[in-house]
């Protein structure tokens, strides 16, 4: 039995916090780009606290207003991190401070997460566009028919075709050299 009763290798699934769950929600298409950007602005205001151009980002901006538009949970994680939106902005109040081993770190193993998802959906796609689908459903009915008609013939009865061997010189006998005689014992 393993620890606290529980069978060796079995993990119990951890609750994912409110942060996780905001950063989980995103739409896989574009969950790396917008984690790209949410990682360079965390990084920014996790490196520079005081500095207040990092603590307001413009959501009128050419590219927070795509992200935005695509994917309109990226204002839920940004909200869940502390960041007020306010007018055409989010700003992080002076009273938020983000930590490096819980936003940023939690960032990076949200693309991990994402990038695990990517290849399963890939994986998804390649078994449900395989074309020869149909050709090997038509081929194992085929040989299902097959093997059913030659049961229906019933077994092959054929006289045996292999030659009876004489005693010429050239023959010789696992007998003639001793393999297989008793010695009496």
């Amino acid at each position: 039995m393993g620890y606290a009763g529980y069978a060796p290798g079995n993990k119990v699934a951890e609750k994912q916090s409110p942060l996780q769950q905001a950063l989980q929600s995103l739409p896989l298409e574009k969950a790396q780009e917008i984690l790209d950007l949410l990682e360079k602005i965390t990084r920014n205001v996790v490196r520079n606290p005081g500095e207040e151009k990092f603590r307001r980002v413009k959501l009128s901006g050419a590219k927070m207003a795509a992200f935005i538009a695509e994917a309109p949970t990226m204002l839920d994680v940004l909200k869940e991190m502390g960041w007020v939106e306010e007018e055409d902005c989010v700003v992080l109040p002076p009273s938020v401070r983000l930590a490096h081993e819980v936003h940023v770190v939690g960032i990076i193993d949200t693309k991990d997460h994402y990038k695990k998802e990517a290849e399963n959906e890939r994986r998804r796609q390649l078994r449900a566009n395989k074309t020869g689908d149909a050709d090997k459903e038509q081929v194992l009915k085929q040989m299902e028919l097959d093997r059913k008609e030659k049961d229906a013939e019933g077994p092959v009865e054929h006289g045996s075709v292999a030659k009876k061997l004489g005693d010429g010189p050239n023959i010789m006998r696992a007998g003639d050299v001793g393999i297989g005689k008793s010695s009496g014992g």
